[in-house]
C-alpha cells in the first residue's frame, strides 16, 4: 500500500471532509499483548492467561489491553498517509475515545481515517481526523475517536 502523500497545508485542506484512507490489517499476537502488559504493568489475567481466559472469559480467549489497540494507530496512519515538509508532528489529543468491540488475540486490525478538519493557527497547522479502528470479520469496530496532531510545515 502506498500511502498518500501530502506536502503542505493547503494539499491537507483539501481532504477536510474526506477519507483519507483505510491501511492494510495487522495481526494482534499474544507476545504483542504480553509485551504490551510487561512495559505497562497491567497484567490481568484477561489479557495474559490464555487457559483461565479459555474457562472464565465471556469472549473465551485472551483479548488484547484496550490502549495496546490504541497504540497501533501510528503505524497504522503510516500506511494511510505521509505529511511531508514538516519540521515536527505532534500528537495533541484525543476527544471522543469509545472503545466498542474487544480485540481477541490472532484479530487483525486496520486503521480508517477521515480528516475531520484542519485549521491553521498563526503557522502550525492543527489536524483533526475522525478515525475507527476496525477489526477483520467483525460488524462493530475496536475503537472509534478523534485524534488531533499538530504539524509544522516547512514555509
Amino acid at each position: 500500500m502506498t500511502p498518500l502523500i501530502i506536502n503542505s497545508f493547503e494539499e491537507y485542506k483539501s481532504y477536510e471532509g474526506k477519507e483519507l484512507g483505510t491501511s492494510n490489517y495487522l495481526k494482534i499476537t499474544q507476545d504483542q499483548i504480553n509485551k504490551f502488559a510487561d512495559a505497562t504493568l497491567d497484567h490481568q489475567w484477561i489479557h495474559i492467561d490464555q487457559e483461565k481466559a479459555k474457562k472464565e472469559s465471556p469472549f473465551k480467549n485472551t483479548i488484547a489491553h484496550g490502549y495496546l489497540t490504541l497504540s497501533v494507530l501510528p503505524y497504522l496512519w503510516g500506511e494511510i498517509v505521509e505529511v511531508r515538509n514538516n519540521k515536527m508532528m505532534v500528537n495533541y489529543g484525543i476527544e471522543n475515545l469509545k472503545f466498542i468491540n474487544p480485540v481477541l488475540v490472532d484479530s487483525e486490525l486496520r486503521l480508517n481515517a477521515k480528516l475531520k478538519s484542519i485549521v491553521n493557527l498563526r503557522g502550525t497547522s492543527k489536524a483533526v481526523l475522525s478515525i475507527s479502528i476496525e477489526i477483520k470479520g467483525q460488524r462493530k469496530p475496536a475503537l472509534q475517536a478523534d485524534i488531533v496532531f499538530l504539524y509544522h510545515f516547512i514555509d
